[in-house]
């Protein structure tokens, strides 16, 4: 897969394709609220991959929310944040999808589609990467003049992957696969799912939590080739605070 938004390249934040994410904060606007799709999201687009999902605003159950489509292609819509890490950080959001894909699976890149997945990137810690990775990552850095982010969590409508299982992404072990719901049993329906993303970080890469710098949406079907239409409502940081 991969993502092209006028500031990305590279190989990180999916663990698919690369990219490049600002240090400038903004705010995550609610799905709710937004009068277009540019109200705080940006296109989260793939080098070499031409079939893109289809995002829009839509009325469902009496609520704005996104409805993404995808048809054999991938994209998605990112929003560029900067949180400092904390004891506890909730994500909160619902979803409902029309369907999982029958050729999905976490561990093979043949099967790294999702109907439905968020995703939130960190901070790249230089003093944690090897000589090679920096000396790349800074190449990028002057050529674009955008900061690359480091390791990743991805919080899946997975196909058989169990419900609360994390494993690495097939084709990067820098972005975990977490499975926060799974199969068909509540296809079509709304789900809500809160997870504590500081906490989901130190059990997937063992270690303390850097920034978050982007949190993104994406429904995507560019390995598989299935169809499938998710609806994305808003995602609340923090929502009883």
């Amino acid at each position: 897969m991969r993502k092209t938004a006028t500031f990305l390249s590279v190989l990180v934040l999916m663990g698919l394709s690369g990219l490049l994410l600002a240090q400038t904060p903004s705010p995550l606007t609610p799905f709710s609220e937004m009068q277009s799709l540019n109200d705080g999201w940006e296109p989260l687009e793939f080098p070499k991959i031409d079939q893109l999902s289809r995002y829009e605003l839509t009325t469902e159950d009496g609520q704005q929310v996104v409805r993404a489509t995808t048809d054999g292609g991938a994209s998605g819509l990112i929003a560029r944040v900067r949180l400092e890490p904390t004891d506890s950080l909730i994500l909160q959001w619902r979803w409902k999808v029309s369907n999982v894909f029958e050729n999905g699976d976490a561990r093979e890149k043949s099967g790294d589609d999702y109907p439905a997945r968020i995703y939130v990137a960190f901070e790249f810690q230089p003093e944690k990467a090897g000589f090679f990775e920096r000396a790349k990552r800074k190449t990028v850095e002057v050529l674009f003049g955008e900061s690359l982010p480091g390791n990743a969590l991805n919080y899946i409508w997975a196909n058989t992957l169990p419900k609360g299982e994390i494993v690495p992404n097939p084709y990067t072990e820098k972005t975990m696969m977490i499975a926060v719901n799974s199969g068909s049993e509540q296809v079509g329906e709304w789900v809500t799912v809160e997870r504590d993303i500081m906490a989901d970080y130190r059990e997937a890469f063992g270690e303390e939590p850097p920034p978050v710098v982007g949190i993104a949406i994406m429904s995507d079907s560019d390995n598989t080739g299935e169809k499938a239409t998710a609806w994305y409502g808003d995602i609340l940081l923090n929502p009883d605070s």
